[in-house]
């Protein structure tokens, strides 16, 4: 007997059912990585078809990419977590860039375009829309009042940039083997002077 749509439990509406589908991916991901994981796998760890998932998903780069943005939600409360018991700014977004370098990779959901070898596209680039909005996500909620250390709107701009760029740069070229306490004694030097800079307002223009 051919199984019930859902398992018989269908969606209230399609927010729940991308949230399924994307709870289904994730399974099938652990189940059989990432290159080996197909809108059809999803579909069947459902009960439903192809064209149910296609509906709300266009593609398998699509789904993966919802998969990785849902991730990277979690990834940021965890980061913020991480540093709620810091005081100074720099030494929070230290930190922050610190253990992102340290786990990006290892993180199996994050790091699914970059698992898949292909470039990324232009709408996934690291300073767009969607790295930059979670970037200034992880900022709010930082313990820092920034609207009082004088941040301006420029200022925010150049610190979701140099943030991002920052952790680019160390995904394309590692470099050589650091221990954690290394790798920050290196942002220090590099990634914090940037960092109080945009904080005291100290732009070019």
């Amino acid at each position: 007997m051919r199984s019930r749509p859902w398992r018989g439990d269908p969606p209230a509406d399609d927010d729940d059912a991308r949230e399924r589908i994307i709870d289904a991916a994730m399974r099938c991901i652990d189940r059989h990585g990432p290159t080996k994981t197909s809108l059809a796998d999803v579909a069947a760890e459902l009960g439903v078809t192809r064209q149910t998932v296609y509906r709300l998903f266009a593609s398998t780069e699509d789904l993966f990419r919802a998969v990785s943005i849902a991730a990277a939600d979690a990834f940021v409360d965890q980061l913020a977590a991480r540093v709620k018991a810091m005081t100074e700014p720099v030494e929070m977004l230290v930190e922050c860039m610190a253990f992102t370098i340290e786990r990006l990779l290892e993180e199996r959901y994050l790091s699914l375009l970059l698992v898949r070898g292909r470039a990324l596209s232009s709408d996934e680039q690291f300073t767009s829309a969607i790295p930059a909005g979670l970037t200034r996500s992880l900022l709010a909620q930082l313990p820092v009042d920034w609207g009082s250390l004088g941040l301006t709107s420029r200022d925010s701009d150049w610190l979701v940039e140099i943030y991002l760029r920052t952790l680019q740069s160390f995904l394309v070229d590692p470099g050589p083997s650091r221990s954690p306490r290394e790798l920050r004694a290196l942002l220090n030097v590099w990634f914090a002077p940037a960092v109080r800079a945009c904080l005291s307002g100290q732009r070019a223009i």
